[in-house]
């Protein structure tokens, strides 16, 4: 089985839990003023955890819900076990699984995956993007007037303030706006056309570390700063490589 083989059948398989857990009762293990912690966030990264070092003993694992393996590793599987928790507690279908894995510093495999929708994006480095095995283009739009924006506001005071400025500015000139609660998935909608383009003050790297590379991929442009004081945090600015959005920054 291949790197992005192996990352698929993780994600799958994390996806068939999350749907069959979908509308019950979750457990939480942790809630804070913007942000819900659930003990399925934890009980899907076990399970990804046992597949892909299940197969790659040797490898480092690094998720929002902790790491494993071999920290000294120069593979590093980088993992979302679920990324819109907040949506699948509050039962809107609009999450997903995002994993992928990074080799000396470098992405080289990427897969996101919507369970309640059934839509698989992959990516490999040198390869095609693919949505469900078939080639997908980020869209052609240069316009900001006649582009749609995903607009994300962070989980603190100075996040949301940016976010929400950000928001107004780019709602003056941009066709229309989505907060949508998932960046994962506001990424991998950039890489196949539906969206143009994504700013966020602050996100974490198991976030946006697949969409990413789909992103690159299809000739799109991901820009990341790293927040000072947040290990692994980034602000950024991911568009299709046409939206010009420096008037709204």
């Amino acid at each position: 089985m291949t790197d992005l083989e192996l990352a698929t059948h993780a994600a799958l398989e994390a996806g068939k839990l999350l749907r069959q857990n979908f509308g019950s009762d979750a457990t939480v293990d942790e809630s804070t003023e913007h942000d819900i912690k659930l003990a399925l966030d934890k009980e899907s990264q076990d399970l990804i955890t046992g597949i892909l070092l299940g197969a790659c003993p040797g490898d480092a694992l690094y998720g929002e819900e902790g790491i494993a393996g071999n920290q000294k590793s120069p593979r590093q599987w980088i993992v979302d076990p679920i990324d819109g928790t907040v949506n699948f507690f509050y039962g809107i279908p609009h999450f997903c699984v995002s994993i992928a894995l990074r080799v000396d510093g470098e992405i080289v495999v990427g897969v996101i995956h919507d369970p309640m929708v059934g839509e698989t994006w992959t990516v490999e480095k040198g390869g095609p993007a693919l949505l469900n095995g078939r080639p997908i283009a980020a869209s052609k739009r240069d316009s900001l007037a006649e582009s749609i924006l995903f607009v994300g506001c962070g989980k603190d005071e100075e996040a949301l303030r940016t976010g929400i400025e950000r928001f107004h500015r780019a709602s003056l000139r941009a066709k229309k706006m989505r907060m949508m609660g998932s960046a994962a998935l506001g990424m991998a909608y950039i890489a196949c056309g539906r969206l143009d383009a994504y700013i966020e003050s602050r996100i974490s790297l198991w976030d946006i570390a697949a969409g990413k590379l789909l992103i690159e991929t299809v000739g799109g442009t991901v820009d990341l700063t790293p927040v000072a004081g947040h290990e692994d945090a980034y602000s950024i600015v991911a568009t299709n490589g046409k939206v010009p959005l420096q008037e709204i920054l």
